[in-house]
This record gives C-alpha cells, structure tokens and sequence, in this order.
C-alpha cells in the first residue's frame, strides 16, 4: 500500500511539474481574455465563471464575442462546438494511450481539462498516462486560466482605457504566434489559413454575404477551408502510421 502511495505521489508531482510552463502560458493569456471581456461589459463574476467551466481560448473569445454581439443560443453553441471539435479528437487519440486502470469518472474529468499543450505533454509521456498524473498536469494549467481571467477583469476596472484596449489585442497575437511558425514550415497550414482569411473577407465585404451573422461566418471559415484543406492535402496513411 505504502509502495501504491509513493508512486501516485510520484505521478502528481510529475503532473504538476509538467503543468508549471502551461500555466504561465496560460495566465498570460486569460489575462488579456479577462481584460477583453470586461471592456465588453462583463462582470467579474460571470467573466471568471465562463474560465472556469470552459477551458479554451479560441472558443471562449469566439463565444464570448457573440455574446457581446447578441448572438442567438444556436449560432454561439454551433461556433463553440466547431471551435472547440478537435479536443474531442485529442482526447479520443489519447484514450488509447491512457492506463487501462483509468474509470469512466476519470477519464471523464481528464477530458474537461484536455487543452493543445496538455494533450501534447501528456501524449509524449514515456509510459502511459494515469489519472493520478493527469490531475497533476491540468490542475496548475487550470488555476493559471481562472487567476489570469480574474487578474484581467479586475484589472480592466482600474487601467485606462487606452491600457485596456492595447492589451485586449494580446490574445489575437497569441493566435497569429502559433500558427505563423506552422505555416513557415507546412505549406497545407500556410493554404489553409490563408483561405480561411480570404473567406472571411469575402463575408465581411462581399454586399451580397455581409449580412452573414458572425458566429455563421465563422463557422463557414473553418468548416471550408479545413475541408478543402484535407481534399487537397490528405495525410498519407504510411506517413501517419510512422509519426504514431
């Protein structure tokens, strides 16, 4: 019992030290999250709640956005959904790698707290990841998202505004620096982000499209361009068999 004991304490400080950069990374960016959403008229409360229960950048601030712009339940459900697809992709490739041990319950609360750098920490991991690690590596991540957000909105109350609005814009250039060194290296990424570009400008300034709401054309962005993507581009099944 005492040996089962030592080794789940070894897991979590594993986890926990795993988790450390992801967290940091994170308190940056829910930081100008909070900051965005509170300049949108937020209150604390509700700001903090949205970080607690939904632990996604991109689908937060694409939310969060329809919210602000009055969206309907459908239309700002649908985006999320869209947005926020590949983490079910993420944690259906990393139930295959998990210990067998891992319960229902287990690994239903790993997979709320799945994010991209979770997935790719734990998926790396020499011996399969169990629950005890797993708490381990998304709990700093996800007190570092909830700290950031109430950072941000508390501090939204007190800067000026030309402060807030400087630092509303951090969260997109975390975006563009994630997939600019992507595309330098992968033509496919490259396409596809320009075509989800070029889409969104023709919805935006085509008269004949620019009625589109905004939670639609985003959705017809990434459903387009990542279908065109994958026609013109498809992985080869070797190429994917060797990378696994």
């Amino acid at each position: 019992m005492s040996e089962e004991k030592t080794g789940a304490a070894a897991d979590f400080a594993e986890g926990l030290r795993g988790g450390i950069p992801i967290a940091l990374g994170y308190l940056s960016v829910s930081f100008a999250y909070g900051i965005m959403a509170q300049t949108g008229g937020l209150d604390l409360f509700s700001t903090v709640l949205i970080s607690m229960t939904n632990l996604t950048s991109a689908g937060q601030l694409a939310g969060t956005q329809l919210i602000f712009d009055a969206a309907s339940y459908m239309e700002i459900a649908v985006t999320t959904f869209v947005i926020n697809l590949r983490y079910m992709l993420m944690s259906l490739s990393l139930s295959q790698r998990v210990d067998e041990k891992m319960t229902l319950w287990q690994r239903l609360l790993v997979s709320f707290g799945i994010t991209d750098e979770i997935f790719a920490v734990s998926y790396q991991r020499k011996r399969p990841p169990n629950a005890i690690y797993m708490f381990g590596l998304i709990l700093l991540p996800y007190i570092g998202w909830a700290l950031g957000t109430f950072l941000g909105s508390a501090a939204g109350y007190i800067m000026p505004e030309r402060v807030r609005s400087a630092l509303g814009i951090a969260i997109y250039g975390m975006f563009v620096a994630i997939v600019v060194p992507v595309c330098k290296r992968d033509k496919a990424c490259l396409f596809v982000a320009v075509l989800a570009g070029a889409v969104s400008c023709c919805l935006k300034y085509i008269p004949l499209f620019s009625a589109t709401p905004q939670g639609w054309a985003i959705i017809i962005c990434a459903v387009s361009a990542s279908v065109i993507g994958a026609l013109l581009f498809p992985i080869d099944d070797k190429e994917g068999e060797g990378e696994r």
